[in-house]
């Protein structure tokens, strides 16, 4: 197998922004924020028909990553030091090599080149990558699984409402 070698890089150009009132760090329950996807006015025709989807996937840089947390390969999941030192790319943890987030969230509304969307976790300012509409065939899978460590966190998280 050929080596792949982290000095290799692809330039990506932001589509657009995301605008909320949450700055980082902070606890936030995410579910409930709603935030405006503002996508560049000369991309407004690539969003034909997005409307017509109750879900869209946001692909976002995680902005707020300083460059020494890039480095980091384990992470306790959301620093509970009682679940396991778990692998990054086995987790939704910000901190990767690459800080890229993407979430799936409820298309609340669309007017020209702004999304209203419910759920997005990505702070203000974020700048947004891609767009793609959720398919219930194809993104939805049944029969996935998850480890008991992070069925563990939802109990933690669920038990602290």
């Amino acid at each position: 197998m050929e080596e792949i070698t982290r000095q290799q890089s692809i330039n990506l150009a932001p589509i657009g922004r995301v605008v909320n009132d949450i700055e980082y760090p902070g606890d936030v329950k995410w579910e409930t924020i709603t935030s405006r996807v503002v996508i560049a006015s000369q991309l407004v025709e690539a969003l034909d028909g997005i409307d017509g989807f109750s879900h869209v996937v946001i692909i976002f840089y995680l902005h707020k990553v300083g460059e020494d947390r890039r480095s980091v390969l384990k992470v306790h999941p959301q620093g509970r030091q009682e679940l396991p030192l778990t692998g990054v790319f086995a987790t939704r943890s910000p901190v990767r090599p690459n800080p890229i987030g993407v979430t799936v969230v409820k298309l609340l509304e669309r007017q020209e080149n702004v999304l209203k969307v419910l759920g997005l976790d990505a702070y203000d300012g974020a700048p947004v990558l891609d767009v793609k509409p959720y398919l219930r065939r194809g993104d939805f899978i049944e029969e996935a699984t998850m480890p008991d460590w992070l069925l563990r966190l939802w109990e933690l998280q669920d038990g602290g409402r």
